[in-house]
């Protein structure tokens, strides 16, 4: 998987390299697709491009106006390969860009046109990690549709790499001490900057390694390793300083949906009261067509 998380580094970089910062670094992400991962538009000036990841057929694409769909096979090629691949891709369609090539949040990184030691490529198990990640994509739209105010997308962050989502409280945090491996303190510090309860999947690392499920809130709240947590599989590491959920428990859990939306539930719950978030932050979880009702509470909701 290092060397798959690694091209997905390169892609992000391309959009990171050309478009402007966004709040705690919202621009960088990639997106779950129905078919894999890619970047929504990014612009090149006034042109906009998509790179893909499309993890059934294997294969990475870009599309811009002019080009419906221009792309390689994906497979096992090393890392300095892909990279030069995929720049010539971007050139072939007019899409010129320069990025860091020093990989993050890995350990002994390799510059990516230089590394030719990461060159395996599952495709079996790329496409498996990709079926969960549209799951927790699925569940986790649902979870973000109960709260009322700031929140993140759902989006793929390739430093962990991790899917995730973020609740806010509205309220300004104590400055980030930093020291996360492989990634600047300035962008630790500015991601944390206001409170937050966020929430999301991993497919684990040395720490842990197993994929996992896992929430946390920063700053972490006095009690917040003893809440009663949902469903009992959930455990508190205290090296990480978050609670996890194990992938397995989930999948052999009677009811996975239950399991996953308790668990992200029961965390947020533990955080916004520890912290005395405002309680007029939460709201019923969505339900399609029926916009909030705006005004004294219990006021009808219109379907559309």
């Amino acid at each position: 998987m290092l060397n798959f998380q690694l091209w997905t580094q390169i892609v992000g970089k391309v959009r990171l390299a050309l478009t402007p910062w966004l709040n705690h670094g919202w621009q960088v992400p990639l997106y779950v697709t129905a078919r894999g991962l890619g970047t929504s538009a990014v612009y090149a000036g006034d042109r906009a491009f998509e790179v893909e990841f499309d993890l059934v057929s294997h294969t990475i694409f870009v599309r811009t106006r002019e080009v419906a769909e221009s792309g390689f096979s994906l497979g096992s090629m090393s890392v300095a390969s892909f990279y030069h691949r995929l720049m010539a891709l971007l050139g072939s369609v007019g899409i010129h860009v320069s990025i860091d090539t020093m990989p993050n949040e890995v350990p002994n990184p390799i510059r990516f046109p230089e590394d030719n030691v990461h060159a395996f490529y599952d495709p079996a198990a790329v496409n498996a990690f990709w079926r969960v990640l549209v799951q927790c994509d699925r569940l986790f739209r649902l979870f973000r549709t109960g709260f009322l105010g700031k929140a993140s997308p759902v989006h793929f962050f390739w430093g962990g790499p991790d899917l995730a989502v973020t609740r806010f409280s509205g309220r300004p945090a104590p400055l980030h001490p930093g020291g996360i491996p492989g990634l600047p303190d300035a962008i630790t510090r500015e991601a944390y900057s206001h409170e937050v309860s966020s929430a999301g999947f991993w497919p684990g690392n040395d720490q842990f390694p197993h994929p996992a499920f896992y929430s946390y809130a920063y700053p972490t709240p006095k009690g917040f390793d003893r809440a009663p947590i949902q469903p009992e599989a959930a455990v508190w590491s205290a090296k990480l300083g978050e609670w996890l959920l194990p992938y397995d428990a989930v999948r052999t859990a009677g009811d996975p949906d239950a399991a996953v939306l308790g668990f992200l539930k029961s965390t947020y719950r533990a955080a916004a009261d520890l912290q005395a978030w405002d309680p007029r932050l939460d709201c019923d979880t969505g339900v399609p067509r029926c916009p909030r009702a705006v005004g004294s509470p219990g006021g009808d909701t219109a379907s559309v």
